[in-house]
């Protein structure tokens, strides 16, 4: 049965941060105010895709990725597992200001930081890459530790110090992430000779798909290339087209579900994973496969990230007015 959202007044949101939004949850799960304080994971839908460089849409992706979860069975058959009975709340979507990407980065932090401040795992569904860089400023203003590294899935490097003239573009999300954190880069298929120059001159731990495909024993060192703690960015291209062709800048050659599934199931039981994103759906009407892939995707990572949970402190700083 599908929960229609209950007011959020009891939750002490901040006002004005989140919209009504959609009224349905992931999962079709209740969203009242103790559903939140039990929950372990907090989902974030974020509807933007001011900068988008090729086909336009990822805006619908959150929503699609939503509607796609309540047909999941909550029974997960790899872990023998329900994740859901661990709590994973549904936040209302993120208002767009479509005129200001910098604008909707500092939102998705502010958001942020509202969801690590009560002690939950941020899920962010979007929408375009750039908002990432949102929730990892929130890790970097929150926690205390250093010891985090990005890890990056995605067809494109994302290297770029501007496109089009501008820096807050998701062409340049990676860059700028690498500003605040180290990164390690995978599946990637698609980069500029300046991107490739950068990955050589900043010795970024990157694995392109092809050789990931050629040389297996590749996937264990990424995981040995992480930090004890980890925030994982999933750009949805990192997938073949075969299997999710519904992305605004499809790449050949691109890895497959195991691949991918077997990659993240390996870094939640060995790091503290502090969050996570999966971006760049871009729905094709009639065709909701790949919606399904996505909200999969989501689960599986529940169901990991239920397996371990560290205790990395935060700032010893006020963080109640976020």
């Amino acid at each position: 049965m599908i929960h229609r959202r209950t007011m959020f007044a009891d939750l002490e949101i901040p006002g004005n941060l989140f919209s009504e939004g959609s009224p349905y949850t992931f999962m079709g799960l209740p969203s009242d105010a103790e559903a939140f304080k039990s929950a372990r994971v907090v989902i974030l839908p974020v509807p933007y895709d001011g900068t988008t460089t090729f086909v336009p849409g990822t805006r619908e992706g959150p929503r699609a990725i939503i509607m796609a979860s309540r047909e999941l069975e909550p029974y997960d058959e790899e872990t023998e597992t329900e994740p859901w009975r661990q709590g994973i709340f549904t936040l209302p979507e993120l208002p767009v200001k479509i005129s200001s990407p910098r604008e909707m980065v500092e939102r998705v932090k502010q958001a942020g930081l509202f969801i690590l401040k009560h002690g939950k795992i941020p899920i962010m569904l979007g929408g375009e890459h750039l908002m990432t860089l949102g929730l990892v400023s929130s890790l970097k203003e929150f926690y205390s530790s250093e010891n985090i590294t990005v890890l990056h899935l995605d067809a494109h490097a994302d290297l770029r110090e501007e496109y089009q003239g501008s820096p807050w573009s998701n062409a340049c999300v990676a860059r700028r992430i690498l500003e605040l954190y180290p990164l390690v880069s995978v599946g990637i298929r698609s980069l500029t000779r300046e991107e490739h120059d950068l990955v050589r001159r900043k010795a970024i731990p990157f694995y392109p798909a092809a050789q990931l495909h050629e040389k297996p024993a590749l996937w264990n060192s990424i995981v040995e290339n992480l930090s004890d703690n980890v925030y994982i960015t999933i750009d949805l291209d990192v997938f073949d087209p075969s299997v999710m062709p519904s992305v605004g800048t499809p790449e050949p050659g691109g890895l497959g579900w195991y691949e991918v599934t077997g990659l993240l199931k390996q870094i939640c039981l060995k790091r503290n994973v502090l969050g996570c994103d999966i971006m760049e759906l871009k729905p094709i009407p009639g065709m909701v496969a790949p919606d399904f892939l996505a909200a999969k995707l989501v689960y599986k990572l529940c169901a990991y990230l239920y397996r371990r949970k560290g205790d990395l402190r935060p700032l010893d700083k006020d963080l109640t007015n976020c």
